[in-house]
C-alpha cells in the first residue's frame, strides 16, 4: 500500500482543517516516539499524529475517522509498561500533550480540576503547594501524566494506605467514539446518582472514549512524613517481615520490597542510597499524620516488627535529603535493572497480601527453573508486586514469556491478578483468560461496542485474539 492509498494520510487536509497544520505531524522521525512506551513491546509508528487542544477538536476527529473506518490511538506521555497506547494498526494517534492545564484547586471543597495531559507531579506540587495533598504516586510521576493514570488506574506507593487513581477521581468530561461530549460523575463526595460510569471509565486502557477532563479529590496535606530503610540479609525474611507489620495493626502510607537483584543493580547502577555488604533485601517503610511523636511511634512498632523477622539493621531518615534518596533510589530500580541485563519484562501482578512470601518464592523458583534472573521489587504492603524477567538476547524471548506465563498462573492460583496497575493492553490480552472467565470477557466485549460501535478506538487491546 502506497502513503497516498493509506486512510489516515488520507484525511491529511480535514485533520490540519480541525487543529492547525502544525499540530498534525506525518515526518517518520517525528512519528516514531509516537509509536512506542516502556514495555520494550517494539515499536508501532503510526501515519499521523495529531495533537488537538480542545474536547470539540477531539469530536471532530473522531467522527471524521469513524466516518473512514481509521484507528485512533490515545496517547499521553507514554509511560505505561502493558503497551496499551502502541498504535498497532497504524493510523492516527491522538496526543493530549497540548491539553496541559490546571484548571482550578478549590481549597474549602477538597476538589481540582485539570486537562489530561498535566504531569501527575506538577500536579502534587501545585496542591501541596496550597497545603493539600493528592495521593496516588506512580513511579513515573515526574514524567506521566493524570490523563494516563486515569486510563490505567495508576497506583504507587501511597496505594498501601490511600488507594489508587480510582478512589481520587470523581468526575470526567470525555469524548466518545461517536463524537459526543459526555460528563460523568459529580463534584462531591458523595453520589449515587445512576451506574458509576466515572469507575468504569477509570482503568477503561482508552477504550471506550478520550478523557478531556478529570475532577479530582483532594485530602488535607499530612503535616509530618517519616521513613525508614529496614535492611535484611534476603528477600525471604523481608517478605515475611511485610505480613507482619500488616498482621500487627500497623498501617504504614508505603511498604515498598527491594530484593537481592533490585539491590545489585542499585550498586552498578550507583543508586543515590549505598546498600551496605551483607545486605540483601530491604524495605522502605513510610508513615504520616499530623503529630511528629505519633508517626515516630509507628514508625519505632514498623522497626521492631522487623527487627523480630531477622531485620539486619532499621535505618530512620533524618532529613527531607535522606528521605529524597531512599525514594529516588526506590523509583530508579526499573532503570536500573538494565545495567545488569540489557533487556526485561515487567509484570506487575498482584496476590492478597498474607500470600506475598509465597509468591516471592515462587517468582523465584521459575528463575530459577527457566535459567532467567528475575527481580522482585515494589508494592508489597498492598499485594502488588513488579516482577521484571531479565534477559540479554531475542532469542531467548520465548523462555521469558514462558516464565511470564508461569508468574501470571502463579499469582491467579494463590487468588490474584495478572495486573495490579498497569493494565491489560498489548501485553497480557492473550493471558486475560487466566483471571476472567469466557462470559465476562464477552460482557466486556459487549460493553466496548456500545461505546465505540465502528471498533476505531484504540483498537487490538485487551481481549484475546483482537489483532
Amino acid at each position: 500500500m502506497t502513503p497516498a492509498e493509506r486512510p489516515a494520510l488520507a484525511l491529511l487536509a480535514e485533520l490540519r482543517a480541525i487543529v492547525g497544520p502544525e499540530n498534525v505531524l506525518v515526518d517518520p522521525e517525528r512519528l516514531v516516539p509516537y509509536g512506542k512506551d516502556e514495555s520494550d513491546l517494539g515499536e508501532f509508528p503510526p501515519d499521523v499524529v495529531v495533537r488537538p487542544a480542545t474536547a470539540k477538536e477531539i469530536s471532530r476527529l473522531l467522527v471524521l475517522c469513524g466516518e473512514r473506518g481509521v484507528p485512533v490511538t490515545p496517547s499521553a506521555a507514554r509511560s505505561g509498561k502493558s503497551g496499551g497506547c502502541l498504535p498497532v494498526r497504524g493510523g492516527v494517534v491522538l496526543s493530549v500533550e497540548r491539553m496541559n492545564r490546571i484548571l482550578e484547586i478549590r481549597r474549602e471543597d477538597l476538589v481540582g480540576r485539570v486537562e489530561p495531559g498535566v504531569v501527575t507531579g506538577d500536579y502534587m506540587k501545585a496542591v501541596e503547594a496550597v497545603g493539600l495533598f493528592y495521593p496516588p504516586d506512580p513511579a513515573s510521576l515526574a514524567f506521566c501524566t493524570i490523563g494516563g493514570n486515569v486510563a490505567e488506574n495508576a497506583g504507587g506507593p501511597r496505594a498501601l494506605k490511600y488507594g489508587v487513581t480510582r478512589d481520587y477521581v470523581l468526575g470526567l468530561e470525555l469524548v466518545l467514539p461517536t463524537g459526543e461530549i459526555l460528563r460523568t460523575g459529580k463534584e462531591t463526595i458523595k453520589g449515587v446518582a445512576g451506574f458509576d460510569l466515572t469507575a468504569l471509565l477509570v482503568g477503561s486502557e482508552g477504550m471506550l472514549g478520550v478523557v478531556t477532563e478529570i475532577t479530582t479529590q483532594l485530602l488535607p496535606l499530612p503535616r509530618e512524613v517519616q521513613t525508614a530503610l529496614c535492611l535484611f540479609p534476603d528477600t525471604e525474611r523481608a517478605s515475611r517481615a511485610v505480613s507482619a507489620v500488616l498482621a500487627a495493626g500497623v498501617l504504614p502510607r508505603a511498604l515498598e520490597l527491594i530484593d537481592d537483584v533490585a539491590i545489585r543493580a542499585s550498586r552498578v547502577a550507583k543508586a543515590p542510597f549505598n546498600f551496605p555488604e551483607g545486605c540483601g533485601a530491604a524495605l522502605v517503610a513510610e508513615v504520616d499524620g499530623n503529630l511528629a511523636e505519633a508517626c515516630a511511634r509507628e514508625l519505632e512498632r514498623v522497626g521492631e516488627i522487623c527487627a523480630r523477622e531477622g531485620a539486619l539493621d532499621v535505618l530512620l531518615a533524618q532529613n527531607e535529603g535522606q528521605r529524597r534518596d531512599l525514594w529516588e533510589t526506590r523509583r530508579r530500580v526499573s532503570v536500573n535493572l538494565k545495567s545488569l541485563h540489557p533487556m526485561k519484562i515487567s509484570e506487575d501482578v498482584a496476590v492478597p497480601r498474607s500470600r506475598i512470601p509465597e509468591l516471592v518464592a515462587a517468582v523465584q523458583a521459575i528463575g530459577r527453573k527457566l535459567g532467567l534472573e528475575v527481580a522482585c521489587y515494589g508494592h508489597a504492603g498492598d499485594g502488588n508486586l513488579h516482577a521484571n524477567v531479565l534477559y540479554d538476547r531475542k532469542e531467548e524471548r520465548p523462555r521469558v514469556d514462558e516464565a511470564v506465563a508461569e508468574l501470571l498462573r502463579a499469582a491467579v492460583a494463590m487468588g490474584g491478578t495478572i495486573t495490579g496497575e498497569h493494565g491489560v493492553g498489548l501485553a497480557k490480552k492473550e493471558l486475560l483468560g487466566l483471571e476472567q472467565s469466557p462470559e465476562l470477557i464477552a460482557l466486556q466485549r459487549r460493553i466496548k461496542a456500545l461505546f465505540d460501535p465502528k471498533g476505531i478506538l484504540n483498537p487490538g487491546k485487551m481481549f484475546p485474539g483482537e489483532r
